[in-house]
């Protein structure tokens, strides 16, 4: 038996991507980031939906993303490699028609030795110091790179998601300096980049989170459902105690569902005694410790005996739940189990 069924809305994916094409301005292309599994929800069924929905572009983290993506979509869409032309990727790079976003001295040596003739970006580091080219090293070799004509030049920001950091506008100015006059198509805007306006929007905006219901895009149509089944229900009398280390106590006489699902399923312990589960629009307290494959709930309050109660839902999104667990709700999608039975919904796109 699954621990849970996880159900994802296609169609709620592809309206969102679709509003965030919307908010790129006019003439500026969209992709779509489907790194980690396409955020734990399902690459196979999320690309081939985004891609009817007229995604062209797809970015994934590694190689080996970019080659199952290949497979999925088949010739014709960009799909861009964010960890650029890694030693041991240029068969796979070059037989799948990847194109890698370049980060180093060594990556653009590698790639244009190899490779030569091979579409390529170039990734630049304008402030957030993970990925991409150091400004100097940038002005070294940028002649030489340009003569072969980067696909596109990209950076990422660090602080989209706040509006007011200072970064975001230093980071604007550093990529200008970095490529203004140059020719070649620039992208720098990840979902909350999309959100700070058009001054960051480029060539091609490139949303993740939001295209899956996450924040920063407050607009967003929720993607996921999560419903854990109940596995037993029991009555548990004063002073008696539920789950590991007693970690909780009865006050009054309490009916008791055991859930099947835990921290092994991307359900975090530090939702213990914290989160919320919910019988339609009614809510039931998690009690005690979350375990490895399952969660208790007070249900004492419930007319009827539940088959399931939904942790993901209407009530409680991903961000949701991330807040409760001190965490991010990317942390919550691409925590989601391997046991859920996924479910995948389609009807009337907005």
């Amino acid at each position: 038996m699954a621990t849970g069924t996880l159900t994802i809305d296609l169609d709620a994916i592809c309206a969102n991507w679709r509003a965030l094409d919307r908010a790129s301005a006019t003439s500026v292309q969209t992709a779509a980031v489907v790194k980690a599994d396409a955020y734990g929800l399902g690459a196979p069924r999320v690309a081939k939906a985004l891609a009817q929905a007229g995604a062209r572009n797809f970015f994934v983290a590694a190689a080996e993303e970019g080659a199952a993506l290949r497979q999925i979509l088949g010739p014709g869409p960009d799909i861009s490699v964010l960890s650029g032309h890694m030693p041991g990727d240029t068969d796979m790079i070059g037989d799948l028609d990847l194109v890698p976003m370049l980060n180093s001295l060594d990556q653009i040596t590698r790639h244009l030795e190899t490779l030569p003739g091979k579409p390529f970006g170039i990734q630049l580091d304008t402030g957030m110091n993970r990925l991409g080219m150091e400004p100097d090293d940038w002005a070294a070799v940028a002649g030489i790179v340009l003569e072969a004509r980067p696909h596109l030049l990209m950076s990422h920001l660090a602080c989209s998601d706040m509006p007011d950091a200072a970064l975001n506008t230093q980071q604007l100015d550093t990529f200008r300096a970095l490529t203004d006059g140059l020719g070649i198509p620039r992208s720098l805007s990840a979902t909350g980049g999309i959100l700070l306006g058009s001054d960051y929007h480029f060539d091609l905006t490139r949303p993740g989170i939001g295209v899956y219901g996450g924040q920063p895009f407050a607009n967003a149509r929720k993607v996921v459902t999560l419903s854990l089944p109940v596995i037993q229900t029991r009555m548990v009398e004063p002073g008696e105690y539920v789950g590991y280390a007693m970690g909780w106590q009865a006050t009054a006489p309490t009916h008791v569902a055991t859930l099947a699902a835990g921290y092994a399923d991307g359900l975090s312990r530090a939702l213990s005694g914290k989160a919320t589960v919910w019988a339609g629009d009614t809510p039931c307290p998690v009690l005690g410790r979350v375990s490895m494959d399952m969660i208790a709930a007070d249900i004492t309050h419930l007319a009827e005996l539940p088959d399931a109660l939904d942790i993901l839902g209407p009530h409680q999104g991903v961000d949701d739940l991330a807040a409760i667990a001190g965490t991010i709700g990317y942390e919550v999608l691409t925590s989601l189990g391997p046991r859920y039975a996924r479910r995948y919904s389609t009807g009337a796109t907005a």
